[in-house]
């Protein structure tokens, strides 16, 4: 996919480049994201249509929203970014402990430790930082390529990974591979087969819990990345929950083989997947409840 810069993609559109930047702040460019301060929009982003109604915020989103403007501790923003970035990087075989997660959240360090720390756990973890406010960011954006590339690259910047000159960071697989023992897309066909789930998801006007699981258990069928594709999913599914007014759940390391269990059955048995989601779910909401954040 090309990536236009806004002075390309006003010129093309004809219209002043103060309204695409606006467009791309409000997320009615689907798949525009920012690289540093400079907007990449996809050449085929379409206009959003004249006197097109707000969309409605959600109020977790909007708290989320405000308690990162102002760096608030001790809020929802502050929970939710610690816990998401604990357990899925801990399913992925992080060592960090959850209070060197948020320990490394509140103070941009590691603080003290007995033990010999993996340098990957480190920069993995203010990455996945980096990427839930992405996702925050473009909560209620189209999904896109170009916006779960770009997760990809957040997360995978800087780490031993990136320096593979096979390892693609922010790009689609080079190298087949599998999960779990079952074969995933051949790297030919990643593309396309993204493009195809893309769009079959994106017809659907008012996605329900299970058309986001439905998402989830093809994206990591078809393992698009190297790797981090688990990661990249659960943000994909947290950022979706946003979008569509769905309360968001995290995995944690007591449902991990529940999850695993459930990915592997769907859609033969969906209710191993959604029933491990809905408790998770349920310990989502007795957060939004401790906050007094309506769902």
């Amino acid at each position: 996919m090309k990536y236009l810069s806004v002075t390309e993609y006003a010129s093309l559109h004809g219209l002043n480049e103060r309204t695409v930047r606006n467009y791309c702040a409000s997320g009615k460019l689907a798949g525009a994201f920012l690289t540093g301060k400079t907007w990449s929009i996809p050449q085929d982003a379409v206009l959003p249509p004249k006197g097109k109604h707000a969309v409605r915020i959600s109020p977790l989103l909007t708290r989320l929203r405000e308690e990162q403007a102002v760096h608030l501790k001790g809020g929802i923003y502050h929970r939710t970014q610690i816990d998401l970035t604990y357990n899925s990087n801990h399913i992925e075989g992080s060592r960090l402990t959850h209070d060197q997660t948020r320990y490394i959240f509140e103070t941009n360090t590691l603080g003290i430790t007995s033990e010999a720390v993996r340098v990957d756990d480190i920069v993995e973890t203010i990455n996945h930082f980096r990427c839930i406010d992405l996702i925050i960011a473009h909560a209620e954006e189209r999904l896109s390529e170009g916006l779960i590339k770009e997760l990809h690259r957040l997360l995978k910047t800087g780490t031993q990974d990136s320096q593979k000159e096979w390892f693609a960071v922010g790009e689609y697989k080079r190298l087949p591979n599998e999960v779990g023992g079952i074969d995933t897309s051949d790297p030919k066909h990643v593309h396309a087969d993204m493009a195809a789930l893309l769009k079959e998801y994106n017809s659907i006007q008012h996605p329900t819990l299970d058309d986001l699981l439905g998402f989830h258990t093809r994206f990591e069928r078809i393992h698009p990345f190297q790797d981090g594709n688990g990661r990249v999913g659960r943000l994909i599914l947290f950022k979706e929950c946003l979008a569509h007014h769905i309360v968001p759940f995290i995995i944690t390391d007591e449902l991990k083989m529940f999850y695993y269990r459930g990915l592997q059955h769907w859609p033969t048995i969906p209710g191993y997947l959604r029933d491990t989601c809905l408790t998770a779910q349920d310990q989502y909401k007795a957060l939004l409840d401790r906050f007094q954040i309506k769902y």
